[in-house]
């Protein structure tokens, strides 16, 4: 008796039939919407990282389940890091993971030197002493995708004092006229 070919089927003895793995069968194909697969598992499993809870609306793309295995969250992550700069009072953060460094999610309303504001959503990795200094309307330096306008942001741990402090003035400025 010989195996059968990769990607072809075997009956079952009734109707049902069981695909080889590596099939691929467009029949079998999970049918795509809007809360399908494995973002509808995470809503399930953690509904406060919806993106109705974050306080960003139903089209944010949302938080990657584990950034270092996300090709698309590296390279966004890669992005951010070279962004522009703009300053985020900080709304809110909930903890994602806590192997070795906690991985929180941290929700700023930022405000750029241009004079756009938008929520922004940061995921990042901090240390036991950054986790316990956060403060909620305390105001950091973000870095953002100007190009992009996707509510990602990332913490500017590299900012130069003097570009925050010209950003804090513009904005000032901004207010006051």
């Amino acid at each position: 008796m010989t195996a059968p070919a990769r990607g072809s089927r075997i009956g079952v003895g009734d109707d049902r039939e069981v695909a080889m793995f590596g099939s691929r069968n467009a029949k079998n194909a999970k049918k795509p919407g809007p809360r399908s697969g494995f973002g509808d598992l995470l809503a399930q499993l953690r509904p406060d990282l919806s993106p109705e809870s974050l306080g960003v609306g139903p089209s944010f793309p949302g938080i990657a389940p584990n950034p270092l295995l996300s090709g698309a969250a590296r390279r966004r992550t890669a992005e951010l890091r070279g962004g522009s700069l703009a300053l985020g009072v900080l709304v809110g953060w909930r903890e994602v993971s806590n192997e070795g460094s906690p991985r929180v999610v941290l929700i700023f309303d930022t405000e750029t030197a241009d004079g756009l504001t938008f929520r922004g959503v940061a995921d990042e990795t901090l240390t036991i002493t950054e986790l316990t200094r956060l403060v909620e309307g305390q105001t950091l330096p973000v870095r953002y995708r100007p190009a992009v306008q996707d509510h990602y942001v990332a913490l500017a741990r590299d900012a130069d004092p003097a570009e925050v402090q010209w950003i804090a003035d513009q904005i000032a400025r901004r207010r006051q006229a």
